[in-house]
This record gives structure tokens, sequence and C-alpha cells, in this order.
């Protein structure tokens, strides 16, 4: 995608807040061209008021153009747009062909060159328009009319977008991409617990392989996961099936491949091992691009916060649950520049969210682990069985890649007791600050982790009942996730502290899961550098983040995607005509013999 922009099509009823969502979007651009489809004077007193109302919500970042050529405005300057609506658009030109009658109109010239329009547009694009099935349409063929029509328009151009989103009462909600086309294929489906480990398959490759460096639908708001409508059974929910490794025989190819590209042996380093690595995930060389990958942010209150263990209240996690499911998350902003959707999800969150968000909510916040157990055997359970479903239910969608997160505030806590416990390291070897804590703080979180660990110890061998004394239900949907990933062969990438502390158990309850994931970063807190030891895992990048919410995951995977791009674009010496290094000593011995 390069510097282009994302063009963004927001369907919505009337007051359905999709206005104010499109202006949400663009409020990091220093200015941006309100482009009017409707009339900004009229002698109707209730639409001038709520022109208002709109230009009172804006500030003077924007610049107002009142227009129904808004194909040619499109083209005539590449300022960051919000585009309000496609409804007034459609009327006019219905009004300056005389179509609304029962004469049938041929309106495809004019969607056509607002589509190419919107298509070639470079700079951040925000389109609104009515979507037709919410409003009441009068039954004349004056309505009909203009319900057929505008149905059609914004399927057209919804198909020229990078991302279309749904607002009602507020709410908002990111559509899937239209299914593509199936095409025949050796590797179309994806692998079950019980299907047999792939094997290396080799597709052709050359030099002009068109495959995008990241994923073409990019999404900003939470969405909530596919699911299949059927409660969780956490019966036996600790109990995995064997994890199948990555394929070594894929592997193999991709390895041979690297050395048949225009490039010195291993001079892309950690670039290659990662192209190599996704291969033998998905059984193919090259690797297909990645085109689902999916963030969930599990969320989360510990008891052990009242305890003054963290910089913020634990008010906050209710707070940042809401700010990520609209879209205003550190999150949503990366997820959007990767091309990947997000999904958060309340496990154990101490206030009511929305039913979208806590429909896996075991209880209202966690145990303090210094004193009791953070979850019930049960609730453990649950909580494992909730990690396990979403999974299941992302990966039976065609996820292609998985990112756990994580929100709530002293999670860093209970993280740490879990590493410590399992690495036998000290408090005040691996106690890091959190989200910014001082001393007196410091000094407050190393005995709560000191008395969790002491409590902790008798667990140590036994991955569920250590989930329920200090994990809290948060962690342990997140162990659950990251095992089930594994089992369904699909590949993942680690976050920082708290994602990592919940994979080290996930690699106790399903052993060999780690050959899945890889680390996406390494975080400032000293206790992460030791899980990441624990589990054999090198991270990606090293940017001293501590955020968490499956930040750092986010910003490595466009590197793992550019790993991709090089094993599927990159020519080999045969394709481009270059010599490969050993082909001179090759010919000087046929010349000598």
């Amino acid at each position: 995608m390069g510097s282009r922009g994302t063009r963004t099509l927001i369907l919505g009823g009337v007051r359905s807040g999709k206005s104010g969502h499109g202006e949400s979007l663009l409020l990091d651009c220093p200015s941006v061209r309100y482009l009017a489809t409707g009339p900004t004077t009229s002698s109707d007193a209730d639409w001038v008021a709520r022109l208002t109302a709109h230009r009172a919500r804006r500030d003077d970042r924007y610049t107002t153009v009142e227009t129904i050529d808004v194909a040619a405005a499109l083209r005539s300057d590449q300022t960051p747009t919000l585009l309000d609506d496609l409804g007034n658009w459609l009327a006019a030109h219905l009004d300056a062909v005389g179509g609304w009658g029962d004469a049938p109109v041929d309106l495809t010239s004019v969607r056509s060159e607002i589509c190419s329009a919107i298509e070639d547009f470079t700079a951040e694009l925000v389109i609104i328009s009515p979507e037709v099935g919410l409003s009441v349409v009068p039954p004349t063929p004056a309505g009909r009319r203009f319900q057929d029509e505008l149905g059609a328009l914004n399927e057209a151009v919804a198909a020229v977008c990078d991302r279309v989103v749904l607002t009602v009462a507020g709410r908002v909600l990111d559509l899937p991409a239209a299914p593509p086309t199936p095409t025949p294929t050796a590797t179309t489906s994806t692998p079950t617990a019980t299907a047999p480990a792939p094997t290396a398959t080799v597709l052709p490759s050359t030099a002009t392989d068109t495959a995008p460096t990241a994923p073409e639908k990019p999404a900003a708001a939470a969405s909530p996961a596919p699911t299949t409508g059927e409660p969780v059974d956490p019966t036996d929910a600790e109990n995995f099936p064997p994890v199948e490794p990555p394929d070594i025989t894929t592997a193999a190819a991709a390895r041979a491949r690297h050395l048949d590209l225009t490039k010195p042996p291993g001079s892309l380093g950690r670039l290659e091992d990662l192209g190599v690595w996704l291969a033998s995930c998905q059984g193919a060389c090259p690797p297909r691009q990645l085109t689902e990958p999916r963030v969930v942010v599990f969320a989360g209150d510990h008891g052990v916060a009242q305890s003054g263990v963290s910089a913020f209240p634990p008010e906050v996690t209710a707070q940042m649950v809401a700010n990520i499911a609209s879209g205003g998350a550190a999150v949503n902003v990366l997820a959007r520049r990767a091309g990947a959707t997000v999904q958060v999800v309340d496990m154990s969150v101490d206030a009511d969210t929305a039913p979208e968000v806590s429909r896996y909510k075991v209880r209202r916040s966690s145990g303090d682990l210094r004193i009791t157990d953070a979850l019930t055997i049960a609730e453990a359970r649950a909580a494992l069985a909730a990690g396990r479903a979403i999974a299941d239910d992302l990966v039976d969608a065609g996820a292609d890649l998985l990112i756990g997160g994580e929100m709530g505030i002293g999670n860093t806590t209970p993280a740490t007791v879990l590493i410590g416990t399992l690495t036998r390291r000290e408090p005040v070897e691996i106690v890091g600050r959190g989200t910014g804590i001082d001393d007196a703080g410091w000094i407050r979180k190393t005995a709560a982790i000191r008395d969790g660990m002491r409590r902790a110890r008798r667990h140590v061998h036994d991955p569920l009942s250590l989930l329920a004394a200090v994990a809290g239900a948060d962690l342990t949907a997140l162990a659950g996730f990251l095992a089930q990933a594994a089992v369904r062969r699909t590949p993942v990438i680690l976050d920082g502290m708290v994602v990592t502390a919940a994979a080290m158990v996930a690699n106790e309850l399903a052993p060999g899961a780690a050959r899945w994931w890889v680390a996406g970063h390494r975080s400032v807190e000293p206790a992460h550098s030791v899980a990441l030891e624990h589990l054999d895992l090198e991270p990606i990048l090293d940017l001293s983040m501590r955020l968490g919410e499956g930040s750092g995951a986010l910003t490595a995977l466009p590197i793992v995607a550019s790993s991709v791009d090089i094993l599927r674009s990159m020519a080999t010496f045969a394709e481009a005509g270059v010599s490969d290094k050993d082909e001179p000593a090759a010919a000087l011995a046929a010349d000598r013999s």
C-alpha cells in the first residue's frame, strides 16, 4: 500500500453516529476537506439546524466544499477528505435526470465514475452513506427507486474501499471483506487438530509477483468475533490434543529457495528465518501472503491492583475496553496500518460492558493473588474454554495469523508471578515499572509478587491450578487461545510480557505450542526477557515498548509480511540472469577438464 491512505465507507441509519465516527477517523490529519453533497443553505429550518450542529463539531482544520461532482473533486485534490453523504449525492443525480418516476433510468456511468475516483484517491478518505435497509423508505415509485439505486451504489463503493463499517446507535461494527472467489489449490483448507501434517508445496514464483506487502483490508475499530452461538463447554478444557510441529520438509524447501534468490546466502538475516518459519507453518513454499491477521485483546481486572501496584486506578480497564471497541486505542491504529482486525473480549472487567464484548465473561475482577486464589478451578476451566473457542472461531472464519493482546490495570503483577514461578527467579530480579510506578509503588509491587509466588509454588507442576491460583480470567483465556492456535496449526506473533507469561503456561498445557509462535518484540519489563529465554524465542524488535494491547506484535507484523514477499517476489539467479557465486568456479573446472 505504500503511503496510500485508507478508504473507509461508513454505513448507518439516521442519527446512527456515522458522521461523528467518520470525523474521529481523521483526527490525526492536519487538514481535512469536507465534501458536502447537500445544500449548505436552505429554507428548511430543521436542515439548517442539523448542518449547524455538524459544523460546530468540526474544528478549524476543515475546509468545506459543496458539490455534487464528487468524482471531479476527488481527482482535483488529494487532501484527506470526508465525503458526507452519498444519499444526497444520489438524490441530486436522480433530480438531474428526472429519475423519480416509473420510467427507467441508468446511473451506471456516474456510479462507475465516482467509484473510479475513489479507487484512485491516495489520501485518507472517509465516505458516509445511509444504509437504506435501516431507514423508513416510503412505498412509492420514488422511494423504491432511491432504495434500489442506493443499494447498488453502496455495494459498488464498498468494492473499491479498504474498509467498510456499520454504525448502529453509536456502536461501530467492522464488516468482513467479501469472500474471495474460490480457486482450486492444494493448500486451500485450514488444517484441524486431527488433520495430518502438511507436506511441502512449492509454488511457482517470478520476479513480477505482485503479492501485497500488507493485507488490503485494514480495520480500526474492534469487531465481534464470529461465533457459532453454541455455549462453550468447559469440561476438560485443560486437556489439549498433541501439537503437531510445523512442517520440516517445507522449512527445508524454503531454506533452499533462499539460497537460489539473488542475494548472498543469509544476507537478510532474521528476515529469512521468519519466511522459513511461516512457510513451515503453512506447509507451502513460497508461503502465501497473510490476508486475514486477527488480534484479540483479552481484558480483565485484578484484585491485586487495589494494593497500589499500578500507576493507574482499576477503573481505567473498563474505559480502555470501550476505547478499543470504538477504535481509539494504539492497538487499533497499529492494526489499521498492518491490515489486521481487532476484537476486544471482557473476561473479568470489574464493570458492565457491552454484550458483544462480554459474551465470554467469567466474573468481575479476580481475587487478590497475595492472599487468595484469583479464580476457582471451575472459573479457570471456563476461561480456558473461552480462549480455545475464540481461537477456533477465528481459524474457522479464515484467520491465517493470530495475535493475542491484553488490557487490564495491574496485569503485569500476575504475569510476573507466573514468570517468576515457572523460571524460579527471585521477585527483585524480574519486577518492572509496569505503567510507570514510582519507587514506593515498585516496593509494593515487589511485595505483592513475592506473596503471590509463595502461594503459586505449590502449583508449579499443575498448569490449571497455577492459573486459578494467580493468573485471573484474562491471562487464563490468553493461555487457552495461544495453545489452541498451535493445535489448529495457526501461526502466532506474541506480544509483550503479559502475553508471553500466558504463553509459558500455554506451552505447559500443550507441549510444543511454542514452535508455532514468534516473539514480536522485547518489552522493557525485565521479566519479559526471562520469559523469552525460557521459551527460546528471539524477539523481532526491541523498541523499548511496554504498552501491551498487542501493540508490539502488530508493529512486527509488517516485517513478517515482508519475509513472505522476499520468498514470493524476489527473483532467482536464473530468472534474473545473474551469475551465482558458484558459477565462475564451476565454469573454470569445466574448462580445465
